[in-house]
């Protein structure tokens, strides 16, 4: 194992610390927009988005988590939360007794329908507005790249699980170990 530290050049220390100050302000202002219209938290709405999006607006609790940014234990805390709202209900997985399916409600669509526009006028005025579609297109790049690097660095610590979830990783909703 490489003991030497490859510290940041002037230049790249620049680049990482104005990437944190437009992912933080980005974020922030996203959040706040949510909040204030529509009472909801960005990843709450995140949750709904990609319920809303699923076959049956339905999802294995372990693909929530793969799809979304929260943690699987997070994941439950917040669909506990959003089952209490009346906007998600819990099922059990048909096909395997340990596994959850999190499925959005009618009541939960309408919600993410209602706050839908003023979150994409948000991320038009946060981002989209800011960029060129040249600068959109490198913006697209540049996540893909820095996605597949994170991917990569986490793929060692996902090895022993992945054997775990083997046979419900696919993205249907056959249930493994949620």
């Amino acid at each position: 194992m490489d003991t030497t530290t490859r510290w940041l050049t002037a230049e790249e220390q620049r680049a990482w610390r104005m990437f944190l100050i437009a992912c933080q302000s980005l974020f922030a202002s996203i959040d706040a927009q949510l909040l204030h219209d529509s009472g909801l938290p960005h990843g709450y709405y995140e949750i709904l988005v990609h319920l809303s999006e699923a076959p049956g607006r339905a999802l294995r609790m372990t693909q929530l988590a793969n799809a979304s940014t929260y943690s699987k234990s997070r994941l439950s805390h917040a669909v506990s939360k959003l089952q209490e709202r009346g906007w998600v209900i819990r099922e059990d997985c048909p096909t395997d007794r340990r596994g959850q399916i999190a499925r959005l409600t009618d009541e939960g669509y309408a919600v993410l329908e209602a706050a839908a526009p003023g979150h994409v006028e948000q991320v038009r005025r946060s981002l989209i507005d800011a960029l060129t579609p040249d600068q959109i297109g490198r913006l697209q790049e540049i996540s893909a790249a820095i996605a597949a690097a994170a991917a990569s660095t986490c793929a060692s610590a996902r090895a022993a699980d992945s054997a775990d979830e083997a046979s419900g990783s696919c993205g249907s909703l056959t249930c493994g170990d949620d």
